[in-house]
């Protein structure tokens, strides 16, 4: 079986080394062409050189295609797996600190809220760009699965405007899955779950286990538990509210909604500072930059360890390389997909997208009907929903009004911020990200003209939020060198730091 696989944004070491163990861990995939692209070449380097490394440890005669030209990587791709960040930490930063200043404090900021809709900014402009190097050199009909966020915006964008078939991809429902099996004392093949909403607002509308509903029994498995009663607090607390279980960490859950960030003084009792994920303001930040520089100083001792092994009990949970092997084998997979709705979920718009199960085989992905979501839950996406709309729709056109508005509808924002707070940090959020957001040059002029007038509004300048720690340094990270490479494999999808092209 031949065909070609690109990695763009193949930079990031531990999701590009874990995914292409997963698709050569199949059988029928040992001569598949691999190409690796990424606009780092000492990322790309070190990458292609471990993943060389893997394949030939394994028996395999597979030659990675390295290079920066993505035209290059794409040509005749069958598949093309995305993992970009586009502004890489320098963006990131500023996606977490300015809003800081407003009084926005976010743990994540790639979904949702001030740092959510800056960094679909900038993903979408570059994913067109990628779709149209897919439309013109890969292969007819070429199938895009995307793992970069913000998901839902930058595949709306795909899908809408960049003429390319795309699914977004991610690991959020298989995570809730396991949590929910442990909450009750399963295995997680013991428990059979649907849910539905939108990437990273999911719901588990029901779980059932030897054809007993424990839907309704969740909430109390989940405040009896001694450590998700202590971690996931802004989760339970949703659950016990609303009914029904989110997919997404304690961390992100809570900057997606307006009621348990706004008020720096009450986030300490919704977190828990034991693991970044649930809720340290800038963690994901922090994890990131403790990982590039952990992957830099680490790396060959990276390539003296064993390697990764290709075997069928030794592959992981993501998506991808399910949907490949069903597409090009038959075998029948089922998951849950990023896609445009088209009635899916009854009671939520067509034109977004939205996270659902869905099954795979030869004819290709079929998306059953769902029907509606409970309404609290329906409600929550339907809020988040119109703000990926109006980011969705600046980004592609420029228009810095629909960018403004996606700021003011957005939960957490709105609820912190006034309405001219909100104009002010979108001007030195547009100017401090201007190499990467070529579809807004003449806004960032206008931008620029009224932050020089000197009637800023005043901020919280140097304000480090309600619960920041400090980015460890790689001598402290050594102490425990476990801990370290697993926080590498956590922060690094999505390394590379795109430019602009044209």
């Amino acid at each position: 079986m031949a065909f070609k696989i690109a990695f763009v944004g193949a930079g990031s070491i531990g999701f590009t080394r874990g995914l292409l163990r997963d698709l050569l861990s199949i059988p029928e995939f040992k001569d598949i062409e691999v190409a690796f692209t990424d606009i780092s070449p000492d990322n790309l380097d070190r990458v292609a050189r471990l993943c060389q490394r893997d394949i030939e440890e394994n028996g395999l005669s597979i030659r990675i295609q390295s290079t920066t030209d993505r035209r290059e990587a794409l040509a005749g791709a069958k598949y093309v797996i995305c993992t970009i960040r586009v502004g890489g930490l320098e963006a990131f930063a500023t996606d977490v600190e300015i809003p800081l200043t407003y009084g926005v404090d976010q743990c994540v900021g790639d979904t949702l809220s001030a740092g959510g809709i800056m960094y679909g900014q900038r993903g979408i402009a570059e994913m067109l760009n990628i779709c149209r190097d897919i439309r013109e050199v890969a292969a007819q009909d070429a199938l895009l699965l995307n793992y970069a966020n913000p998901m839902a915006m930058l595949t709306w964008a795909c899908n809408q405007y960049g003429g390319v078939r795309t699914i977004g991809l991610c690991h959020g429902v298989q995570g809730g899955h396991r949590q929910i099996a442990e909450a009750f004392g399963l295995k997680k093949e013991e428990v059979d779950i649907i849910c539905a909403g939108i990437n990273h607002q999911t719901w588990y509308v029901q779980i059932r286990h030897n054809g007993e509903d424990l839907t309704g029994k969740l909430l109390e498995a989940f405040e009896q538990h001694p450590d998700f009663s202590r971690t996931e607090k802004v989760r339970i607390d949703m659950l016990r509210r609303f009914g029904y279980y989110s997919t997404e960490s304690n961390g992100h859950l809570s900057e997606y909604v307006p009621w348990y960030r706004k008020r720096p003084e009450e986030i300490g009792q919704w977190i828990d500072l034991g693991s970044w994920i649930n809720g340290e303001t800038g963690g994901y930040l922090r994890v990131c930059t403790e990982g590039r520089n952990w992957f830099e100083t680490e790396f060959p001792n990276w390539m003296k360890e064993p390697a990764m092994k290709y075997a069928a009990e030794e592959r992981g949970e993501e998506h991808g390389s399910y949907i490949i092997e069903s597409l090009e084998t038959g075998r029948i997979y089922r998951g849950h997909f990023n896609v445009r709705n088209n009635g899916v979920i009854a009671n939520l718009p067509d034109d977004a997208i939205i996270e659902a199960p869905g099954y795979v085989d030869r004819n290709g992905i079929s998306m059953p009907l769902v029907g509606n979501l409970p309404l609290g839950p329906a409600a929550v996406c339907n809020v988040s929903i119109s703000v990926q709309r109006l980011a969705v729709e600046a980004a592609v056109s420029g228009d810095d009004k629909l960018l403004r508005q996606a700021f003011m509808m957005d939960p957490l924002v709105g609820a912190v911020c006034n309405p001219n707070e909100i104009w002010q940090m979108v001007d030195e959020m547009l100017v401090a990200q201007e190499r990467w957001l070529p579809q807004y040059a003449e806004a960032i002029s206008a931008a620029k003209a009224r932050l020089s007038e000197g009637k800023r509004m005043p901020t919280k300048d140097g304000y480090q939020g309600a619960a920041r720690l400090r980015v460890k340094s790689v001598e402290e990270m050594m102490q425990d060198r476990e801990a370290a490479n697993r926080n590498a494999g956590e922060s690094d999808k999505g390394k590379e730091r795109a430019k602009v092209s044209g």
